[in-house]
């Protein structure tokens, strides 16, 4: 080694000896007080929001800085990194990056990045602090119209997130370019012509609201980014307002109870008929999940044949759900659960007036998921239909 290098590689320890003496003086005299509160405050960080490791906590927002004169103290996280080109600009400029090791409890990096999570977390409180905390073993949340047409007296208006985008009038309805796999425009249209009052509401996409963990509501657009395109999906197929597991993790499918029945025949109510009403009924049940200590129906958009019935109220009846559903409820009783909403203990088990897949409600009583599998063996009279609950147990 050169004498000339030498003597640069002293003066360069010296200063950074120096200036790590000054930062443990200057640590104790922070003359600007923060708190997790404030700064949130100050600087329009969301608490609540979504968030991946990496990612940081101001989201959009610029990063902050703040006088370096009354923050000494926040050179510290430059000098660990060794980011000489950023002590460089804050002896420079007279400003230096906010340490948000300062008011972060955990989870927080110095430079307001997430750190130390798997999964979808979510930034929150801890005591006067700032957190970003990974998710539980199990995220749930509701679903909620999030994208809509609301019917006004002169047409539809696009509404998003309780903006309105755009106004349609009534004779453009038909040329409106959405759809989906449960809907379309001709959908639209008699919505419009024959179900809606002027104020009613046509959902287009779902937000997720009032979740487990306390977290901020996310519109449609970030359900798939934060929570995958499977939920999107999976929201799809149930009624508005249903209860939705966003997020399963470190748990173990465990088998639950176990039901089930054959079709039998009635032909005054035609088997034929009955077998297509029973399928439809293990459509609408088959890979229901509901979160613990919630309530959940059956998919939406599933159609039941009509049979005619003269002690049935309006002169017709689903027949041939019953089956089915006799081994649903079976199942979920001996799984601890109470009777369905919606359903009876006779062996007309589905109560009139009930949609057999929307207007059934099952509650796990549970503290983890369950999912409903229900499946079909055979054909005809001789039909078995069966329902196993599955249970989502945590592991420790």
């Amino acid at each position: 080694m050169s004498k000339s290098w030498r003597s640069k590689s002293i003066k360069i320890f010296l200063g950074l000896f120096f200036a790590c003496v000054l930062l443990f003086a200057f640590s104790f005299v922070n003359s600007t007080s923060y708190t997790g509160h404030s700064v949130a405050d100050t600087y329009n960080i969301t608490v609540g929001e979504s968030l991946f490791k990496g990612d940081s906590i101001l989201g959009s927002n610029n990063p902050i800085e703040v006088p370096f004169l009354s923050n000494m103290g926040f050179i510290a996280h430059q000098l660990l990194a060794l980011d000489i080109q950023g002590m460089v600009m804050t002896l420079s400029t007279g400003v230096v990056p906010f340490d948000f090791t300062t008011i972060a409890s955990e989870g927080i990096d110095s430079y307001g990045n997430a750190i130390n999570i798997d999964g979808p977390g979510y930034i929150t409180y801890e005591g006067d602090k700032l957190a970003v905390k990974g998710p539980d073993n199990y995220v749930w949340a509701y679903s909620a119209p999030s994208k809509v047409l609301t019917k006004t007296s002169s047409g539809v208006d696009i509404v998003e997130d309780g903006k309105v985008l755009q106004s349609v009038p009534t004779n453009e309805i038909k040329h409106l370019n959405f759809s989906s796999d449960y809907y379309n425009n001709d959908t639209i249209v008699n919505w419009y012509n024959y179900d809606a009052v002027e104020g009613s509401n046509f959902t287009l996409e779902k937000g997720m609201v009032s979740f487990s963990d306390g977290r901020k509501d996310i519109s449609a657009s970030d359900v798939p980014r934060i929570f995958g395109q499977d939920v999107v999906d999976y929201a799809a197929e149930y009624p508005t307002g249903s209860p939705i597991l966003l997020y399963a993790g470190n748990y173990t499918e465990q088998p639950g109870e176990v039901a089930g029945t054959s079709l039998g025949s009635h032909p005054e109510y035609g088997d034929s008929s009955r077998e297509v009403n029973a399928r439809q009924f293990v459509e609408a049940w088959n890979g229901t999940i509901i979160p613990p200590n919630s309530t959940s129906s059956g998919k939406d958009y599933i159609y039941f044949a009509s049979v005619s019935d003269a002690a049935a109220p309006g002169g017709s009846a689903s027949h041939g759900v019953c089956p089915s559903a006799r081994a649903m409820r079976d199942a979920v009783l001996a799984e601890g659960f109470g009777m369905p909403v919606g359903m009876t203990g006779d062996e007309n088990a589905v109560l009139y007036g009930y949609n057999p897949a929307s207007g059934i409600y099952v509650t796990n009583n549970h503290d983890y998921p369950v999912k409903l599998k229900m499946w079909t063996e055979g054909s005809g009279t001789g039909m078995g239909i069966y329902c196993q609950v599955i249970r989502y147990i945590p592991e420790k």
